[in-house]
């Protein structure tokens, strides 16, 4: 277990940093009211889960220490939007299209409503 958490922090570390240089080129090189950042880091995220999953599929090319890695650490530390894109995926290709539907419409919907819910306590305090 603690080989399995030190595997992640380490790739939750990796990509925390990518997410904040990414972020950081953005912020200084781009004037726009888009978040230009993290609709990119969000989906090279979902690209790059997918393509670890989709390798991991095919055979024996990543252990499950690597796989462990760059999904849960790199990835998630990058952006944990590719984890929910890849479950959601997983639900759609398993054919539960009512759980899909609700689990991406709360997702978003419940998210959004948490963050302004955040926000509006904030405000109070």
């Amino acid at each position: 277990m603690v080989k399995s958490i030190l595997i992640v922090g380490l790739g939750g570390f990796i990509g925390t940093v990518a997410r904040f240089l990414i972020s950081r080129y953005f912020q200084v090189n781009v004037t726009s009211v888009f978040p230009w950042s993290t609709f990119i880091v969000n989906i090279v995220g979902c690209l790059l889960i997918g393509l670890i999953y989709g390798i991991s599929e095919k055979g024996d090319f990543l252990s499950a220490d690597i796989r462990l890695f760059l999904a849960v650490g790199i990835c998630g530390g990058f952006t944990t939007f590719s984890s929910f894109s890849n479950d959601a995926f997983l639900l759609g290709r398993e054919q539960e299209w009512i759980r899909f539907a609700l689990y991406t419409s709360l997702s978003v919907f419940i998210g959004l409503m948490a963050v302004y819910a955040g926000r509006f306590i904030i405000k109070l305090t």
